[in-house]
């Protein structure tokens, strides 16, 4: 892919990503947010923070079934993009719903179990968004950089926890990306069995060969 394609797909990528917001923020300024207005911003933040963190997640999966590897380059700003996404989700919860009320929000956070996934859904993107740029992958090394950004389906998963406990009754989106979810871990699972197959057959291969020399 060459230099000016590259860039072009990252700015599609930008527009794509920001336009939620965009339209959120005209919902807002319109006055069409319904009945329910923080639930509805609430709502919709938390929706592109999961499939925004779905589609970064989907990229190795990609690479691994067909072999084409330029999307990676991507996996960085969609996972940015889902972490802005997701601060927003908690900062409309601080910001409107609580109002830095501490002790009202730790009460949630302890007695409500979707609260508590939420928080530690966004405790696990953090260090993810802090380590993503190259000088990060430079420190840590980029064996143990890979490590740590396995959390990255943790908090797939935790995010798909805390949306099927706080989805409403008859909504059946959530276990769409529950499966997608499962779809993905399954791709990664099936590799790294894969791999580990490979490096057990290959002292195997070896063997033989040490044995015969003279």
């Amino acid at each position: 892919m060459s230099r000016r394609t590259r860039i072009t797909v990252k700015v599609l990528v930008w527009l794509a990503c920001l336009t939620p917001l965009v339209l959120l923020l005209y919902r807002v300024w319109t006055d069409d947010l319904g009945a329910n207005p923080i639930s509805t911003i609430t709502n919709t933040l938390g929706d592109w923070t999961l499939r925004l963190l779905l589609a970064a997640l989907a990229l190795t999966p990609l690479r691994l079934l067909f072999g084409i590897a330029w999307q990676m380059t991507l996996r960085r700003l969609l996972g940015l993009f889902a972490f802005a996404y997701a601060v927003l989700h908690f900062s409309v919860w601080v910001l409107v719903d609580h109002f830095f009320n501490w002790g009202q929000m730790l009460e949630d956070i302890v007695k409500r179990p979707y609260i508590t996934v939420g928080m530690l859904t966004l405790t696990t993107l953090t260090p993810l968004a802090a380590t993503s740029t190259a000088g990060a992958v430079k420190r840590l090394g980029a064996r143990r950089w890979r490590r740590l950004h396995r959390l990255a389906y943790v908090a797939g998963v935790l995010a798909i926890v805390h949306f099927l406990w706080l989805a409403k009754v008859g909504r059946r989106d959530v276990y769409v990306y529950a499966a997608v979810l499962a779809l993905l871990l399954g791709i990664r699972a099936w590799d790294a069995g894969r791999r580990a197959l490979v490096r057990r057959r290959a002292p195997e291969k070896v063997a033989p060969a040490a044995v015969s020399r003279p």
